[in-house]
Parts: structure tokens; sequence; C-alpha cells
């Protein structure tokens, strides 16, 4: 790539409002930025070549698409963990609180809001993640009626 005598620009992650992403991770936007101002830039007398715009186009393309999987895998494994919660409605189940005493109950109901779905047991909301057994709950015969 031709080096370029263009001053250098503060880039949005410089900016201390904005957090900057774990691991330093270039987004979609910061990608497509770095690759105009690199286009802007370029030495008229050395332009870059077709194969390397190409090359970095493709790169930008696998990018975007590794973005889109991840979100994808996310809702994906969001879904499942609600469907899981749903499936504990109605069973007992066996879970550690917050001081490692383990408690036993019937899960009552599902709530899908947070990061986390969590279940109902008794009056205590338990994050899916503290569910440490799962067990059929007893059937009790009905008492005819007299």
């Amino acid at each position: 790539m031709p080096k370029t005598n263009a001053p250098a620009k503060k880039q949005d992650s410089d900016d201390p409002a904005k957090p900057a992403k774990p691991g330093g991770d270039l987004g979609r936007d910061a990608f497509l930025k770095l690759l105009v101002a690199q286009l802007r830039n370029q030495d008229p007398t050395a332009p870059m070549k077709n194969t390397e715009f190409l090359a970095q186009t493709a790169q930008f393309t696998v990018v975007e698409k590794l973005t889109d999987m991840a979100t994808m895998e996310q809702n994906l494994l969001n879904a499942q963990l609600q469907l899981g919660a749903s499936n504990l409605i109605g069973r007992t189940v066996t879970y550690t609180d917050a001081e490692g005493k383990e408690h036993s109950g019937v899960v009552s109901s599902a709530t899908f809001a947070g990061s986390s779905p969590t279940v109902r047991v008794g009056d205590t909301d338990v994050a899916l993640s503290a569910v440490k057994e799962v067990r059929q709950t007893p059937v009790t015969p009905a008492t005819p009626a007299s």
C-alpha cells in the first residue's frame, strides 16, 4: 500500500465520550472510513493497484458477513435460552443462591427481560445459569368431589 503524507486525522475511537470496543475491533463504519481516507490520500503518481483495492473490499465483505453471523448467532442463543427457561415452567429445580446455599422449588414463570432469562421459584427470581438440577414435578392425584 502506498504511503501518504497526509496529516493524521483524529479518529472516532479517540473521542473519550465514545467507549472503545473491546479488543480494539474495527466496526463496519470505521473500516469504510479508513478505506475512503486511504483512497482520498493516496499518491496520485502511484495509485493503489486494482488487486489491493479488491483485496480490501473483499476483507470488508468478510468483516461485514462475520458481524452479521455473530448477530444471528447471538439471536439464536437468546431464543434457545428463552425456550429453555419456558420449558422449566411446572418443573422442580434446584438452584444456588448468591450466598452459595441450595434451594429447590417449582418454577411458576419465566421472564425474558435483560441479558439472561430468569425463572420464578416461589417468591424468588432465579437466573437460568443458577439452576443446577431439573426434575419432573410429582403429580398429586386429584381428590374426587363429594
